[in-house]
């Protein structure tokens, strides 16, 4: 009995299992295989040392309040970095202003501009950043704000006018004795070129008159013609590098380029072949800035201010001169000679362009360097600071401006190390000139140099006036 409910039971298991597919339970879902790469590259680090940083020029350098500066910035590597930025900023008299860092990320293959601030806003003057990206300096440059809104108060000293009055009142003394030689090499039927030798003041008031030279071009048409003087910069050619001489060239000026005392024409022997010259010409001025430098009487300048003065006077003396018509222009020393003629003359200026000036703004540049503040640290010997100043106070141009009221086209380098750009924006400031009628250039990027279109931008200002 009980083996026969045993295969009952056995057959009834055999017909679940059959009915239930053998209870195997559902068949689960298999995960997929993973992917595998056959040539795996783990990801690399960023490589720092391939980042290329500049700072381009924008909007020359020059803003109102607040620099506007872009740091760009250059990742090649495969990844995104993050990169540390510091601006630094200082005056040009290098005191320290602000500091200002930021973190930046630059995408992989990418670029970024970076737009850099003060957290201040800027008085008016000229200012210097220094740029890092990483440390790494991206750029130091010198860039203005507002700079038509600096100020330097004119220090001229109580006699100045009368100092000025005193030397011109001697200079009408001499006999300027004008030779004239003519240079048929260097003439045309239209216009003939001379050598002109003529006199000036003393180097002192005991001493003898000066004898000074130039190339004066003379139209040959017999009308009166605008007059336009030219004069030099500092003489740093040697003593034997031959001057320039121009040729007969346009026949609607007359023109007079001046070789002021012991410097280019009067610094040269014969043998140097410059045209007409037939005596050796030597300097005994030294480097000229030092020549009895703290004394106002006999300092070099005032010698030297009075010769460009009398280049004048001997222009007015030619029946072709034009003198309601009268233009000069100068780079450097010759921006600062323009200066001193265009305040000082008899004859009123109507238009003057000067580039890069030299010899301005002393009571600043003491702080900022430059030629003429280094050159003057070095002579003061026993004077003070404050008698050395008082001295030059007779020659800066920031003080000479205020005796002009001509049209005037002016302009700087912010990198000139030589002038630097303060020097030059303050006497174009002091002018009288009205606002309208004067004009300034900024080279964003130059040294001690002309702007690329200066002499464009000159002959337009020279000829809108004629």
């Amino acid at each position: 009995m009980l083996k026969r409910y045993s295969i009952i039971l056995l057959a009834l298991l055999t017909s679940v299992m059959v009915a239930c597919g053998g209870c195997k339970g559902p068949t689960p879902t298999p995960e997929p295989d993973p992917i595998v790469d056959p040539d795996p590259t783990p990801e690399e680090p960023a490589d720092l040392s391939l980042i290329k940083q500049s700072v381009p020029v924008t909007d020359d350098w020059v803003w109102s309040g607040k620099p506007d500066i872009t740091v760009h910035i250059e990742n090649p590597n495969k990844v995104a970095v993050r990169l540390g930025v510091t601006v630094r900023y200082a005056t040009d008299k290098k005191k320290e202003v602000e500091t200002v860092t930021d973190s930046v990320d630059v995408p992989a293959n990418g670029t970024l501009d970076y737009k850099a601030t003060t957290t201040k806003v800027l008085a008016p003057g000229v200012y210097r950043a220094s740029c890092f990206v990483n440390n790494k300096a991206a750029r130091h440059f010198n860039f203005a704000i507002d700079p038509f809104s600096i100020e330097s108060e004119p220090d001229m000293q109580p006699d100045f006018d009368q100092f000025w009055q005193n030397a011109k009142d001697q200079l009408a003394a001499i006999d300027m004795n004008a030779n004239l030689i003519e240079l048929p090499e260097k003439s045309s039927a239209t216009r003939k070129v001379y050598l002109v030798e003529l006199f000036s003041v003393p180097d002192d008031f005991v001493g003898g008159p000066v004898k000074i030279r130039g190339y004066y071009c003379e139209p040959q048409d017999g009308q009166k013609h605008p007059v336009i003087m030219h004069f030099y910069g500092y003489d740093t050619q040697g003593s034997k590098a031959k001057c320039e001489c121009p040729s007969g060239g346009a026949s609607q000026y007359a023109e007079f380029y001046l070789s002021h005392r012991g410097q280019y024409l009067n610094n040269r022997p014969a043998s140097t072949g410059n045209p007409g010259v037939t005596e050796d010409c030597v300097s005994y001025y030294g480097d000229w800035f030092s020549y009895n430098f703290g004394n106002q009487d006999t300092w070099y300048y005032r010698g030297a201010f009075m010769d460009v003065v009398q280049a004048v006077r001997f222009m007015a003396t030619r029946e072709t001169s034009d003198m309601t018509k009268l233009f000069a222009e100068g780079s450097s020393q010759g921006g600062a000679l323009t200066y001193a003629c265009a305040a000082l003359s008899d004859y009123p200026f109507t238009a003057i362009a000067c580039n890069v000036a030299f010899l301005g703004d002393y009571a600043d540049a003491m702080d900022i360097g430059g030629l003429a503040a280094e050159t003057a640290k070095a002579c003061q010997g026993s004077m003070s600071k404050d008698e050395m100043l008082a001295f030059l106070s007779y020659f800066d141009t920031k003080n000479l401006a205020t005796k002009i009221s001509c049209p005037v086209l002016a302009s700087s380098g912010l990198q000139d190390g030589v002038c630097p750009p303060r020097t030059n924006i303050v006497p174009f400031n002091n002018l009288r000139t009205p606002a309208s009628d004067k004009e300034y250039i900024f080279g964003p990027e130059m040294g001690h140099d002309y702007p690329k279109n200066w002499s464009t931008k000159m002959w337009e200002l020279f000829k809108s006036k004629m």
